[in-house]
């Protein structure tokens, strides 16, 4: 079996991953009551009663899977595959024992015919998320062009330029650091957006456009940064804070004459990092299309990369504009997600 006909059992830790493995099942017993049902209303008590014998070997199948997701992921296809439809088998088997001692009704001949339906109904469920995860997959290649258009406005790079031609003769080493941060802000926009970045970088990455944006801006963009909280191990997608950025900067400090000021929060809490960027609002300011494409863009990258474990919120707040972005707090390298919580110095 190739590589690419390999079923491969998803990541059991994400919400909406067991979410929809136990959608999937109940749909399952829907369409058995359906098959054995008569009548609709009969349909509808047997499938009752087929739920509230589903749901104890659910659950406690979803808590052994749960458990042993890093395990699982470190397997090869196959055997992940198999170590998933073995756990169901073992968790049905368990409970139909246990329930049919409790009704004093054993019934030991049904024991196999328990776990043949547990085997299929495991199987048919792993391979519909597999399927769903390779039909999302093109999604992704999408939304790294989209987002590739929503981060960098297409006359930045020439405004950039401009000042930095400005500032040659003037002031060369400033020129000089420009170009620098101008030259690392499109490697990262370059750069394989389907695997995630380490906090650290995309702030620095968001500290070098918002350098280059000063020399367009001058005192009239401000920004205060609060990320002392910050766990700078924690991973997110590759250049989602820098749009966010680009957003306040255009759409809350370069329509007004005297300027205004960025506020930046990142901070990590409950097993989440939460990054919140807020930029002065006025009513007689000009709206923008671009601000809802880009934060679209943004919620669409976190659904394929988190799938329901991110969000992405903006409203208003007074005179202020702002967005949240919470994503699950994960570590890179060999750091456990305890130690990237306490947000110790790099």
């Amino acid at each position: 079996m190739t590589k690419e006909t390999q079923i491969t059992p998803p990541d059991f830790r994400n919400l909406g991953i067991l979410l929809r493995a136990a959608l999937a099942l109940q749909v399952l017993g829907l369409l058995a009551a359906l098959a054995h049902a008569a009548d609709a209303a009969g349909a509808l008590a047997l499938f009752f009663r087929y739920a509230a014998y589903l749901e104890p070997p659910l659950l406690s199948v979803m808590l052994i899977l749960f458990l042993a997701a890093p395990r699982l992921a470190s397997l090869p296809p196959a055997r992940a595959f198999a170590a998933c439809v073995v756990a169901s088998m073992l968790s049905a088997a368990f409970w139909h024992v246990l329930l049919q001692r409790q009704a004093e009704a054993a019934d030991q001949a049904s024991l196999p015919r328990t776990l043949l339906l547990a085997a299929a109904a495991a199987s048919v469920i792993l391979v519909w998320l597999d399927w769903r995860a390779r039909r999302l997959s093109p999604a992704l290649a999408e939304a790294r062009l989209q987002a590739l258009q929503a981060r960098i406005r297409p006359h930045f790079l020439f405004n950039s330029i401009n000042s930095v031609l400005s500032l040659m003769r003037s002031n060369p080493a400033r020129a000089e650091s420009a170009l620098e941060n101008l030259a690392e802000l499109y490697r990262g926009l370059m750069a394989d957006n389907r695997q995630l970045s380490p906090l650290e970088r995309e702030i620095d990455l968001a500290r070098a456009y918002l350098d280059l944006e000063a020399l367009r801006l001058g005192e009239r963009l401000q920004v205060d940064w609060r990320i002392d909280n910050a766990p700078p191990r924690a991973l997110l997608p590759s250049l989602v804070l820098q749009p966010l950025l680009e957003n306040a900067v255009c759409h809350g400090i370069e329509p007004h004459p005297e300027g205004g000021r960025i506020g930046v929060d990142i901070f990590a809490r409950d097993g989440q990092l939460n990054v919140v960027v807020r930029n002065p609002r006025h009513d007689e300011a000009p709206q923008r299309a671009g601000n809802r494409m880009a934060l679209s863009n943004i919620r669409e990258r976190l659904a394929l990369h988190f799938d329901a474990e991110a969000r992405l919120s903006a409203h208003r707040v007074g005179d202020e504009f702002v967005v949240q972005m919470v994503v699950p707090l994960r570590a890179s390298g060999s750091y456990p997600a305890r130690e990237v919580a306490r947000g110790e110095a790099a």
